[in-house]
């Protein structure tokens, strides 16, 4: 491909040799992770960076978006003049039309994930403030009617409802489209999104919704850690950093992790614990971005609530607690948006793997309360928060991350079952001769 003249590049995603990732690498890389997790198709999706110089560079019209490489990505200039071996998407409208909208985004995704597909085609918009997480990544979501695809119409549909402040769109029958600051920020809104409404829809068979209010939003941070007092990985710490890293990237491939939400930790032989990082996407965590946290404590002046508290807590605790997971699955987080009761008496290795599964109401995570440290010392494994999380411990990471599988599985399979005919579970009976040949030994 044949550059610009100055582009003026502010694009600041490593690359894995280090230094700068280009604007047509990273565009290629992100159009390839959407391909292959799904959420759109061989010919459909587009997405664009946008430089400083008023460059934006866009995936082309008419090739294969499973299999794109970085010399296929178009640059078009700010004049309109067009450098690359393709023709740029047809949907350069839509994203020249966002930008000039919202000079603040620089990246644009437009895919077709298939439940905010859904959501679509039924002119319906996903709710963020089911899930926390979803709220103060997304935002809310605006909602553009209908007009021809890669029409100037269509882009200053959409930019209007992006001009109101809403990083993603729902389109009537043409899926989803977001922005962001940068293209990781903006996969991560459309991630979170996507599961957002894998959520509302499971939970959907099962009853009806609680919504978070703004009052309840307000103290919460992000997905991720703070950041603060963190150190490096210790000699003779870098094995749990490797197990925490493939367990995380296990944890998108099965999905209960997403975007940049779930947590990690696990207890250091000596003083403190590892934890994954704040921010960034899950899939891309590697053992080098794991941090360790000593003692952690709320900075004078800090107002919001850290998530590193409630690790800390466990640890300081529950000495036989070595390993803490907080995710965001989508059938799990049904059962914790409706506040219907997970029963786990599906099949035997449910109920022996988590006996129950209790639900505490939302800001039982913060500081100050007791609810989870009062159900850890009862004997819980699994936790869910109301409208927020599932939380997860274990003797180890490998004991944590098999609950979690076996937890959002039940989900799952009490959810499509409750499609199929009336769910019967266990009966006391044989739930007792399980007690006594799997726990009692008698």
């Amino acid at each position: 491909m044949v550059l610009p003249g100055n582009t003026k590049m502010d694009v600041k995603h490593p690359s894995p040799e280090g230094g700068l990732e280009h604007p047509d690498q990273i565009t290629s890389r992100i159009m390839g992770h959407i391909y292959h997790h799904g959420m759109t198709t061989t010919s459909g999706g587009n997405l664009s960076v946008a430089d400083v110089s008023g460059n934006i560079w866009i995936t082309p019209a008419g090739t294969d978006k499973g299999s794109l490489k970085p010399a296929d990505i178009v640059c078009v200039g700010p004049e309109g003049v067009v450098t690359g071996k393709h023709k740029p998407s047809s949907e350069y409208p839509l994203h020249r039309a966002i930008y000039k909208a919202r000079p603040d985004l620089r990246a644009v995704i437009h895919a077709h994930p298939p439940v905010l597909t859904s959501f679509s085609i039924v002119h319906r918009i996903p709710d963020t403030a089911v899930l926390s997480n979803a709220r103060k990544i997304c935002g809310t979501v605006g909602y553009a009617d209908y007009e021809l695809p890669g029409s100037e119409m269509l882009g200053e549909c959409v930019a209007g409802e992006f001009s109101k402040g809403h990083n993603a769109v729902i389109m009537e029958n043409h899926a989803v489209v977001v922005g962001g600051r940068d293209l990781t920020e903006a996969l991560v809104r459309l991630e979170t999104l996507e599961n957002c409404a894998r959520t509302i829809q499971a939970a959907g068979f099962i009853g009806d919704m609680t919504t978070l209010n703004e009052g309840q939003l307000k103290n919460l941070s992000d997905c991720g850690v703070s950041g603060i007092l963190q150190g490096a990985v210790a000699s003779g710490e870098e094995n749990s950093a490797d197990e925490i890293s493939v367990i995380v990237r296990r944890g998108c491939e099965r999905g209960l992790m997403y975007g940049s939400c779930g947590i990690i930790s696990v207890r250091c032989p000596g003083n403190g614990y590892l934890i994954t990082p704040g921010g960034g996407l899950r899939w891309d965590i590697a053992s080098a971005d794991i941090v360790k946290e000593n003692d952690y404590k709320r900075p004078p002046g800090e107002e919001t609530y850290r998530p590193e508290w409630l690790h800390d807590e466990i640890y300081r605790r529950f000495p036989a607690i070595r390993a803490v997971i907080v995710a965001q699955p989508p059938y799990l987080m049904a059962f914790a948006v409706t506040g219907r009761k997970l029963d786990v008496r599906t099949i035997p290795e449910s109920w022996l793997f988590l006996q129950d599964i209790p639900i505490v109401p939302f800001g039982a995570q913060l500081p100050g309360r007791t609810e989870i440290c009062d159900l850890l010392a009862g004997g819980a494994p699994v936790i869910m928060i109301s409208n927020d999380s599932v939380m997860v411990t274990g003797k180890d990471l490998l004991q944590a991350f098999d609950r979690l599988e076996v937890a959002e599985m039940t989900a799952m399979s009490l959810i499509i079952g409750s499609t199929l005919g009336t769910v019967a579970p266990i009966n006391d009976e044989n739930i007792e001769k399980l007690r006594r040949a799997f726990l009692t030994g008698e």
